[in-house]
């Protein structure tokens, strides 16, 4: 049972690795970066309506306070007029009258205990949500000035991954450059060409010497028929046809002290 588990742990530890490995040959930076601040744009969106949401609650308690207060106020101003009313009608003989605007002062003056009240629960209250406020709008602007910084990152990260992509493609065409280098390209061929030359000039070579060979041939079959032709005619009896060499004429010696000359003398 150990030895199962054992083996759908690697399985599973396998199967988790080529995701991890796809996952990453898979990502773009620049497309997760983007989609990074876009998240972060829309994290502030919802923290910017939680913010207002919080100010216009805010608001409206303020609002109710400053109500309450000027209930307190009015209240208490309403207090006043009916005991005025009632001293004037106590002092006019008329206590009937002057206990009904007291009876009116003393309810006046209830609604200003109970708008007071209300005053000092909101206090707490408004002050509470004025730190949350504050807070919220610093973190608000916190977040706004990370999404600068993110933007700012986001652009020079993109940057960097273009200028990395941009000299790996120029050390490719180097590498390509240096495995191909044109120099010994042209060496290759220039010895391509060499051999061409020293086919062509070995070709004139084999072909002047075909040349000076017949030539040579030829003069040797024209002695041979030059021999033939002269032994046939001596054997046929027929004057030959070969040209006649007369003699040169030869310088006479000089003898000594006489002037006379000598004839040449023939050895036939």
């Amino acid at each position: 049972m150990a030895e199962k588990q054992s083996i759908f742990g690697r399985i599973a530890q396998l199967a988790r690795a080529n995701i991890n490995a796809l996952l990453d040959s898979a990502e773009d930076p620049q497309k997760m970066l983007d989609q990074l601040v876009r998240d972060y744009t829309n994290n502030i969106a919802e923290a910017e309506q939680a913010v207002a949401q919080t100010i216009g609650n805010l608001r409206l308690a303020e609002q109710d306070y400053n109500a309450d207060v000027a209930a307190v106020q009015e209240w208490g101003q309403k207090a006043v007029a009916a005991s005025a009313q009632a001293d004037r009608y106590r002092a006019s003989g008329d206590a009937a009258n002057a206990d009904k605007f007291d009876n009116l002062a003393k309810v006046a003056l209830g609604k200003q205990i109970a708008a007071e009240g209300e005053v000092r629960q909101s206090e707490p209250l408004i002050a509470s949500q004025r730190e949350t406020v504050d807070k919220l709008k610093t973190g608000l602007a916190a977040m706004k000035d990370k999404l600068g910084e993110l933007r700012s990152k986001r652009d020079s990260l993109v940057a960097r991954q273009k200028s990395a992509q941009a000299q790996q493609t120029v050390q490719g065409a180097i590498s390509s450059i240096n495995v191909l280098d044109p120099t010994s390209e042209i060496s290759r061929y220039e010895e391509i060409v060499r051999r061409e030359e020293a086919q062509a000039l070995g070709q004139a070579e084999v072909a002047a010497s075909s040349i000076d060979a017949q030539f040579a041939e030829l003069e040797t079959s024209g002695e041979t028929i030059e021999i033939e032709a002269r032994l046939a005619a001596l054997k046929s009896g027929t004057p030959s046809s070969a040209p006649q060499v007369a003699p040169t004429q030869v310088t006479p010696e000089i003898g000594s002290g006489t002037g006379t000359q000598d004839a040449p003398t023939s050895g036939w």
